[in-house]
C-alpha cells in the first residue's frame, strides 16, 4: 500500500487525487495545499507550492512514498531534483529537464537538433533583431516570451504592427519581468490543435488518449485567451494514425535529444500539436498533465493510475501498457464573472451535491475553499464539470445538466464545448 503526495491545488490536480484514490494499491492521499474538492479525498497541508523547501517539510511529515507534482512552476524550480536528493520517488522532471516548457527557446532547439517538425522560429534578446526578422514571415506572426509566463506570454498578432508592438512589449517593455528577456517569434501553423499527453521515462514513450481544449472565453471562440474553458476525449477525427505519427517523428526523437544533451525527462511530456495537412507538428510542450484535458484523459483510463506512474519515476515504464474505456468524457470550466479579468472570490457555491449525483458526472474543483462551512470561489476557474457518456453527445448532455444544477453569482461559462465534435460523430 502507498501513500502518495499530490503537489498542487487546481482542477488538474484534483483529478489527479481522484485518480489515485480509485486505485486499490494506495493507502492514502495528501496534497499540498490542496482545496475544497480536494479535501473529500485527500488530507490537505497548507504549502507554497513555489517554495522547494516548504514542499519537502511537507512530504517528508506525511511519508509520501510517490510526489506526484502537477503545476509546472515548482517542477521549473527545481522541486523534483530536492526530492530525489532526499531519497523520494518523483513523478515529473528535473529542472534540465522542465526546461522544454520553462524557456521556449530550448524547446525550438531540442526540435531542430531532433528533427521534429515544428514551426520556423528564432529566438531574440534584441528588439530591433527581432522586428527585422519580422520581414521573413508571413502574417499572422506568432510572438512568445521565452519563459513561463502563466498562459499570458503569447500574442498571435494578424498585421506587422501588432506583431511589432507584442516585441516590445516583451523586450522593451517587461510585460513579462524575466520571463521576456528572450522572445521568440514564429510562423503561424494552419490547421486543428491536439493535445496528446506521453508518459516517459526518458527511453519508453507511452501515450495517453488525445484530446482537444478551449482557449478562448466566449462561445465561437471568442473573447481573451484563458487557462482553458473546457476539453473533451476522445478526439474523433483526428485517429490512431495520427497518434502513431506523432509518438513517432515529435515526442521520441524529442525525448532521445533531451536525454543526449543531459536532461533525461520522466514524467508526463505534454505535446501541443497542430495537425495540418503535413500532419503533427510541435506548437509547444509542457512538463507536466494539462489543464482541463487532464479532467477528460484520466476519467478514460483502467488500471492502476500510481503504478504506472511510480513505474515511470524509477525508469521503469518499459513493458506497461495502458487501457481506455470506449466511453467519451466532457468537462465544462465553470468560471468567476469577469474571467480571465479581474473577478471576485468568496462567492458561496450551491448545488454540488445534486451536480455530482447527476448519473456519470464528476465535479472536479479547481479554485475552491472551505469558509465556515460552506463551499465558495476562490479563483478564476472555479469548477470542471466532468461527464462520461456512451458518446460525446451523451457525455456533452450529461456534463450541461450537471453544470445548470451549480448556482453562484457571476457564474461563466461556455455553452459550445464539444459541440462541433458531438455533431461530428452524429454524422459519421
Amino acid at each position: 500500500m502507498m501513500r502518495v503526495l499530490v503537489v498542487g491545488g487546481g482542477g488538474r490536480e484534483h483529478a489527479l487525487a481522484w485518480k489515485l484514490s480509485c486505485d486499490p494499491g494506495v493507502d492514502k492521499i495528501f496534497a499540498a495545499p490542496g482545496n475544497a474538492g480536494i479535501a473529500q479525498i485527500a488530507e490537505c497541508i497548507p504549502a507554497d507550492v513555489a517554495d522547494v523547501a516548504d514542499v519537502a517539510r511537507v512530504a517528508e511529515s506525511c511519508g509520501a512514498e510517490l510526489v506526484v507534482i502537477g503545476p509546472e512552476v515548482p517542477l521549473v524550480a527545481g522541486l523534483t531534483d530536492d526530492l530525489q536528493a532526499r531519497g523520494y520517488a518523483v513523478f515529473g522532471p528535473t529542472a534540465a529537464a522542465a526546461r522544454i516548457e520553462g524557456s521556449k527557446a530550448w524547446m525550438k532547439q531540442i526540435c531542430a537538433a531532433s528533427g521534429a517538425p515544428t514551426a520556423r522560429a528564432e529566438a531574440f534578446t534584441d528588439a530591433a533583431a527581432a522586428v527585422a526578422f519580422l520581414d521573413e514571415l508571413s502574417p499572422p506572426y506568432v510572438v512568445k516570451a521565452d519563459g513561463l509566463a502563466a498562459g499570458k506570454g503569447v500574442v498571435i498578432a494578424q498585421d506587422r504592427a501588432h506583431a511589432v508592438s507584442a516585441v516590445r512589449d516583451c523586450l522593451v517593455g517587461r510585460a513579462f519581468g524575466e520571463a521576456g528577456d528572450t522572445v521568440v517569434i514564429e510562423e503561424f501553423l494552419e490547421g486543428e490543435e491536439l493535445s496528446l499527453f506521453c508518459l516517459t521515462d526518458g527511453t519508453t514513450v507511452l501515450p495517453l488518449a488525445g484530446a482537444q481544449d478551449f482557449k478562448r472565453a466566449f462561445d465561437g471562440d471568442l473573447g481573451p485567451n484563458t487557462g482553458g474553458m473546457g476539453a473533451y476525449s476522445p478526439v474523433p477525427h483526428m485517429g490512431d494514425d495520427i497518434v502513431e505519427r506523432a509518438v513517432h517523428e515529435i515526442f521520441v526523437p524529442v525525448v532521445r535529444q533531451m536525454a543526449a544533451e543531459g536532461a533525461r525527462f520522466r514524467g508526463l511530456l505534454y505535446g501541443g500539436l497542430m495537425v495540418g495537412p503535413q500532419g503533427p507538428k510541435a506548437l509547444e510542450f509542457n512538463c507536466r498533465f494539462g489543464d482541463p484535458e487532464t479532467q477528460v484523459v484520466l476519467p478514460r483510463m483502467r488500471g492502476d493510475f500510481a503504478e504506472i506512474l511510480l513505474a515511470c519515476a524509477e525508469g521503469n515504464l518499459a513493458g506497461q501498457t495502458l487501457e481506455w474505456t470506449p466511453e467519451a468524457c466532457v468537462t465544462v470550466v465553470l468560471a468567476s464573472g469577469g474571467y480571465p479579468g479581474d473577478y471576485r472570490i468568496g462567492v458561496p457555491i450551491r448545488g454540488l451535491e445534486a451536480a455530482s449525483a447527476v448519473p456519470g458526472v464528476m465535479v472536479f474543483h479547481a479554485g475552491t475553499a472551505e469558509r465556515d462551512g460552506e463551499i465558495v470561489t476562490a479563483g478564476g476557474r472555479v469548477l470542471n464539470v466532468t461527464a462520461l457518456g456512451k458518446d460525446i453527445a451523451e457525455a456533452r448532455a450529461r456534463a450541461y445538466a450537471a453544470a445548470a444544477l451549480i448556482e453562484f453569482e457571476g457564474k461563466q461559462l461556455r455553452g459550445d464545448i464539444a459541440s462541433r465534435a458531438a455533431s461530428m460523430e452524429g454524422s459519421a
